[in-house]
């Protein structure tokens, strides 16, 4: 009698015997297999217990302007234009409010269902959005690691896991899943959203994985996808892959894992609207991934657009009320399935913005921000202690609470890392941000 684990396993290989790269699969899947086969008691699986959805709000999320010091004259003096009055917010205590943009948070929030991070950054914070976006997804403050956090974890705490323990919808595989032996899967897909949110036929999806995985003679392309190649070479694939051996796998990645989330995709039916918009999309197809069953343990979205130099206000604003609605879906849409209590999202940013307006009625790179985690496993309301905005330094907030303190309290009291050390690199103090 087989096992659940291992059909589905056995099953995703068949599935990749239409796509034969034997490399990726030696290197790869004989590998998963051996792993797996001399393992007790199989490793846990989204499928059967808690998930993480990761959302990155891409080019530096201004948190003064996200979780709003209302109360503080310095935050009105510094923005002239851009500060929010009180009338203009969430009123979460006598100092702090949301963003009048996401009334969703504001509710759940009061609910207790979110808990917001404030001042957090990480010592000697580099203003540049690949450096500090790479810092954060390998959790190196040297920015010299080759693998990612979520990877490390993957590697660490998920022995004999499926391909798909990890799955990012972006065109580029994140830099947190780069890992020794499985980075999970990349998919990015616009035919896939035409297919899902139209009606289309199965046939037009699978046309699209066919022309996905197709041979090319550029190696930095891969038909009907785009696998944009970081500088140097960096990618969140396994540790010392070539490029095009990452190619192949992001390719065979996608063959493989087609036709179960087409299949997952096509079967659930939700009653609750989303959005058009990309973030929307993503979690769209999220929920409809974490219906279906798939066993993944962690979902990578992201929403782009906060590197807002230049008249800020009305887009920063359509930005963060655009992910409040994605979310307000989002949940809705597990609590009709039942799966609300087993999913929890963190969102996170590379850096924050300066205090001060500049000349554009934009603010430029900064560095601690805010961030959020959402769900009912959540401890909600206010954690760390809202920065000094009169204690600066080079006109920035000081971080108070490392990231990898956040990233800690999920691991140990979320997804149950047995130990931290080789995923983070040490052991940091957690938060508390994980009900009991």
């Amino acid at each position: 009698m087989k096992t659940r684990r291992e059909f589905l396993r056995s099953t995703m290989l068949g599935a990749s015997s239409a796509w034969t790269i034997p490399m990726f699969v030696e290197r790869t899947f004989a590998q998963l297999h051996t792993e797996a086969k001399d393992l007790a008691v199989q490793a846990t699986t989204g499928k059967d217990d808690t998930i993480l959805v990761v959302v990155q709000l891409a080019g530096g999320n201004d948190g003064l302007n996200t979780l709003i010091p209302f109360a503080d004259d310095a935050y009105h003096k510094a923005r002239p234009r851009l500060a929010k009055k009180e009338k203009e917010i969430i009123r979460l205590s006598d100092h702090v409010g949301l963003n009048a943009a996401m009334p969703f948070l504001g509710s759940l929030y009061k609910e207790g269902g979110l808990g917001i991070v404030q001042g957090v950054g990480y010592p000697n914070p580099n203003r540049s959005h690949f450096v500090s976006t790479s810092i954060w997804e390998t959790c190196d403050t040297s920015n010299r690691s080759t693998t990612g956090w979520l990877g490390r974890y993957f590697d660490n705490a998920c022995p004999g896991a499926d391909p798909t323990v990890g799955m990012s919808f972006n065109k580029t595989q994140p830099e947190s899943f780069g890992a020794l032996k499985n980075p999970g899967v990349c998919l990015s897909s616009p035919e896939l959203y035409r297919w899902i949110h139209s009606g289309g036929e199965k046939a037009l999806a699978e046309e699209f994985f066919a022309e996905l995985n197709q041979p090319t003679d550029d190696d930095e392309m891969v038909s009907g996808a785009s696998i944009a190649m970081p500088a140097g070479g960096r990618h969140g694939g396994i540790h010392s892959e070539t490029n095009l051996a990452f190619l192949e796998r992001v390719a065979l990645d996608a063959r493989v894992s087609s036709e179960k989330i087409l299949e997952l995709a096509m079967k659930h039916k939700t009653g609750i609207p989303y959005d058009g918009t990309p973030i929307a999309r993503n979690l769209n197809l999220v929920a409809r991934m974490i219906a279906g069953g798939m066993p993944t343990r962690v979902y990578y979205v992201s929403h782009g657009g906060f590197d807002t130099h230049f008249k800020q206000a009305n887009a920063h604003d359509r930005l963060l009320g655009q992910l409040d609605s994605g979310l307000k879906s989002f949940f809705a849409d597990l609590k009709e399935q039942g799966n609300d209590k087993r999913v929890v999202l963190m969102t996170f940013s590379e850096f924050g913005r300066r205090v001060a307006e500049n000349a554009s009625a934009g603010t430029d790179h900064g560095k601690a921000s805010c961030l959020f985690v959402a769900g009912a496993g959540v401890a909600g309301g206010l954690h760390g202690k809202h920065p000094s905005l009169t204690e600066l330094s080079e006109g920035d907030i000081n971080h108070s609470v490392d990231f990898r303190s956040v990233y800690a309290s999920l691991l140990t009291d979320w997804l149950r890392a047995p130990n931290l050390t080789p995923i983070l690199g040490a052991n940091y103090s957690k938060l508390g941000l994980i009900r009991a």
